[in-house]
């Protein structure tokens, strides 16, 4: 079974890891800055994979361990990259009872990507929420800010093909 961290290669660049490197050294010093320092982080990257946990740990004279575990505490930290496109499929009560779990079955066997996860192409991220709060439309999806409601899996297919 593939490794869900290994979605979509890392990819860096000289540009990046000078703006890494300058916040690590603004906080080298600083007691109790790592949460400080991995939002820095992962506002230049957009994530947090393992490489830029590793430059964090090393250039903070962290265990890395203690990095992964602020990582994976936080809901705000992501180890995995957001899709150019970034579409939610609502899970809540309504939706779910109107068919939005075949709707994200479909969404991930078209993607070829499961909730939580990133094409490899960086082209889209799919994830389930609890409610977006339209729930007179379910079943729900959102792709970045439209809003598409009363859906079918197929029609859910469609509407994703619009931005492929």
């Amino acid at each position: 079974m593939k490794n869900k961290l290994e979605t979509v290669p890392f990819k860096d660049s000289p540009e990046k890891r000078e703006k890494l490197n300058a916040v690590i050294a603004e906080f080298k010093d600083v007691k109790g800055a790592l949460v400080q320092v991995l939002k820095k982080a992962q506002e230049i990257y957009g994530y947090l994979p393992l490489e830029v946990q590793i430059a964090v740990a090393e250039g903070l004279n962290v265990p890395l361990e203690e990095v992964y575990g602020v990582v994976t505490f936080y809901s705000f930290f992501s180890l995995q990259p957001k899709g150019e496109h970034q579409i939610s499929v609502c899970l809540g009560t309504a939706c779910y009872v109107k068919g939005s779990g075949d709707v994200v079955n479909k969404l991930s066997e078209k993607l070829g990507i499961q909730p939580g996860e990133c094409t490899r192409d960086g082209k889209f991220s799919l994830t389930a929420c609890r409610c977006i709060g339209a729930c007179g439309l379910a079943p729900v999806m959102t792709i970045d800010d439209d809003v598409y409601g009363r859906l079918t899996p197929d029609e859910a297919v469609k509407i994703l093909e619009k931005y492929m």
